[in-house]
């Protein structure tokens, strides 16, 4: 059964607006820019192949875009062991002086080992809350989960990387 016309989505604003998203999504999840920016191209690939099926009394364009994403997402990583996922945060310009850019980096690097003690669940929320910067119902949709269950998620994961965090600035204090 085919979807609504394609007509109803402005691929351009799309595309647009849901591009950065999208991008820093897979760049969280995924851990490297160059395979990030790979998987955000045939994201946007898939889905204008698959307009005809978009349909929008069914699922709104972003939670439809990013279930693609998801799903490409969890085929790369399938495809390949182990991963960073927050490696490409690291790469990131900025105007930052050199000491400042290494304190980022060296924090990136330590939440990246840290996120990688997570389960994969909670990996997942936190990419997609943090990364895709989604709303608890936009996760809930994506995910399966109750928006309550993924408010939970993030709290939960979230007090296990500070506690983590803390704990390692602790023993270094010592």
């Amino acid at each position: 059964m085919a979807g609504r016309p394609t007509r109803e989505v402005d691929w351009d604003a799309a595309y647009r607006d849901q591009l950065p998203r999208v991008y820093n999504y897979l760049r969280y999840r995924i851990g490297n820019e160059a395979d990030a920016q790979e998987l955000t191209s045939r994201t946007f690939e898939k889905a204008w192949r698959s307009r005809t099926l978009y349909r929008r009394d069914l699922a709104g364009f972003s939670t439809w875009l990013f279930t693609i994403a998801q799903n490409l997402a969890i085929d790369h990583l399938r495809a390949r062991r182990p991963h960073l996922p927050l490696e490409a945060a690291l790469e990131v310009v900025s105007a930052e002086s050199p000491h400042d850019e290494a304190e980022r980096d060296s924090n990136l690097a330590r939440l990246a080992l840290l996120m990688e003690r997570l389960a994969e669940r909670d990996q997942e929320v936190v990419a997609l809350k943090y990364g895709a910067d989604l709303s608890n119902r936009e996760i809930a949709r994506l995910t399966g989960l109750s928006e309550s269950n993924v408010g939970t998620l993030l709290h939960r994961a979230v007090r296990e990387l500070r506690s983590a965090w803390e704990s390692r600035e602790n023993s270094h204090e010592r």
